[in-house]
């Protein structure tokens, strides 16, 4: 049933589905700008679309400041009545989709992943092993926008990594599989600076660059932040992507976070930091039901293998395993 208003002062109002998923993303990502990449439409948009559903309930649903949006006791019980509907309507969607599609069309598999460098490897194999099987892939910076496609029916699997510290919001329905519990993050610095001569680096050794970070990437501000802080350093940044990163740092006047298995460009060296203060978690997630199949355990396979391809052909992270005595533990 739509939930309504009946006040006096408005006539009835309906609250339609696009409505009901809204509050539970804006609740999900605590910001309407974060709700709004999830639901690809903009804060604009959104906060218009969230003034309409306050009006048509007759109460506020949020508290928004400069921190984002926290519910209202009002949105907390709107949501929690809402979250079952958003949940049944799109795996009904969803499963009405597939079954339209299966018959119309070969068989498909559509993977999402955060940027990695097994990511190729990865695509390969499974074309390789499903050849007639149409295997796309989306890759997207935030591993939580990743989970919620996963959640909607809009992707069937999606690797993503997240920060210790920083859990990812999983939605409801959705499974995972850890890939490696604890990978270790490196730095990517000027290779002329002094730091790179040694096989590792301290964070200390770094506070004269600012570091490079993309805020679009769930959980690294706050890994960073978190890593500078419990070391007693102040920690300088530039917001930007990475690709332009790596223009900075070769051009030395930044550093910026990268995974093990980055190769460096010219001018570039790519170092691990002494301790290990900044580690991800690396897992594979799917809809619940889908996680104990034999495809499933296909697609972790060929992702397990192309990461051990990543690794092995990377001199520094084989370096940093012989080290560690850690021959890529995967579970």
């Amino acid at each position: 049933m739509p939930l309504t208003t009946n006040r006096g002062y408005a006539p009835p109002v309906e609250l339609e589905l696009r409505h009901l998923r809204a509050l539970c993303a804006i609740t999900d990502a605590g910001s309407v700008h974060g709700a709004a990449r999830w639901l690809g439409v903009s804060q604009p948009s959104l906060t218009a679309q969230l003034n309409r559903i306050e009006r048509a309930v007759g109460g506020r649903l949020f508290v928004r400041d400069r921190s984002g949006c926290r519910p209202t006791p009002l949105g907390r019980s709107v949501t929690a009545r809402a979250r079952p509907i958003v949940a049944e309507m799109t795996t009904l969607v969803s499963e009405a989709r597939e079954e339209a599609r299966a018959r119309e069309s070969g068989p498909r598999l559509r993977l999402g992943s955060t940027a990695n460098r097994a990511v190729a490897g990865w695509l390969c194999r499974l074309r390789g092993r499903f050849p007639a099987t149409d295997v796309s892939i989306r890759v997207d910076p935030s591993p939580n926008s990743l989970l919620r496609m996963v959640a909607d029916g809009q992707l069937d699997v999606a690797f993503v990594h997240e920060v210790t510290g920083c859990p990812l919001r999983v939605p409801d329905g959705v499974g995972q599989r850890t890939l490696l519990w604890r990978e270790p993050q490196f730095v990517a610095l000027p290779a002329a600076h002094p730091a790179a001569e040694r096989e590792e680096v301290a964070l200390a050794d770094l506070c004269g660059h600012p570091w490079v970070v993309d805020p679009h990437v769930d959980g690294e501000w706050h890994g960073i932040r978190r890593m500078f802080a419990s070391a007693g350093l102040e920690l300088r940044v530039i917001q930007g992507d990475y690709l332009t990163g790596a223009d900075l740092v070769r051009a030395g006047v930044a550093v910026a976070p990268c995974q093990p298995t980055s190769t460096p460009r010219p001018g570039m060296a790519i170092r691990p930091l002494r301790g290990d203060p900044l580690t991800v978690r690396l897992l594979l997630a799917a809809r619940a039901a889908s996680t104990t199949d034999g495809e499933f355990h296909a697609v972790y396979t060929a992702l397990e293998d192309a990461y051990r391809e990543a690794a092995s052909s990377t001199e520094t992270y084989l370096r940093w395993l012989h080290r560690n005595d850690n021959p890529l533990m995967l579970t």
